[in-house]
């Protein structure tokens, strides 16, 4: 089924202020979830990853230090002011990253071009994810991998109902969701699911899917 894009410029154009404005203070924030909350994410995702990369969402490049030594590695990112960040990042590890200023919604690359992408943390701001979803596999090569780390809405009720009343204040604030769920939007989309695991009381989730080669 062809899926038409519903996020509006607003929707776009608030988040982009919201990771403009907290790019200085990201990696601080972060640091204390990445510890209680999204352990071992980073690592999951690198083991994985391989080849032609592409991150979308890149922010401040956290993911780069796990990537294989050999692998070609691209990035995009909606907003400038992270994406500043993950060019010092790159460059303090020694790491020769392409990187781009643009769109999850709208990739700026040519069909079939990576074999695996990857998006950490990152669907749960982006106004249309199916869109992304479906950008990310037209990009990628008959076979190719996708990657998706994200928090979700919770198996446990008090906590989903917790992580609802928070959204109506992400949500209209920064475009923050909190009880989407990315599994059946890439099942939709056409994948394989190779692997799906959800941690912390489900809030957590961690997904592996491929391409289907015919296509």
């Amino acid at each position: 089924m062809e899926h038409f894009m519903t996020a509006t410029p607003n929707e776009t154009a608030k988040v982009l202020r919201a990771w403009e404005k907290s790019a200085p203070s990201y990696d601080k924030q972060i640091a204390f979830f990445e510890k209680v909350w999204f352990g071992g994410a980073r690592q999951w995702l690198g083991t994985r990853a391989q080849g032609r990369i592409l991150e979308v969402a890149i922010g401040t490049g956290l993911n780069l230090p796990h990537y294989p030594a050999d692998a070609t590695i691209t990035g995009i990112e909606l907003s400038p002011a992270m994406l500043a960040i993950a060019e010092r990042r790159a460059a303090d590890l020694g790491r020769d990253v392409e990187l781009h200023t643009g769109d999850a919604q709208a990739l700026p690359f040519p069909d079939e071009a990576f074999d695996t992408v990857v998006c950490a943390l990152s669907l749960c701001t982006i106004p249309d994810p199916a869109a992304a979803i479906g950008e990310m596999k037209r990009v990628l090569v008959p076979g190719g991998q996708l990657l998706l780390v994200d928090h979700i809405a919770s198996t446990w009720p008090p906590i989903r109902a917790a992580q609802w009343l928070l959204e109506r204040l992400t949500i209209r604030a920064a475009g923050e969701h909190f009880t989407r769920r990315q599994l059946p939007l890439v099942r939709a989309a056409g994948y394989d699911i190779v692997e799906a695991e959800r941690l912390k009381a489900g809030t957590v989730e961690r997904v592996a899917a491929r391409k289907p080669r015919n296509d």
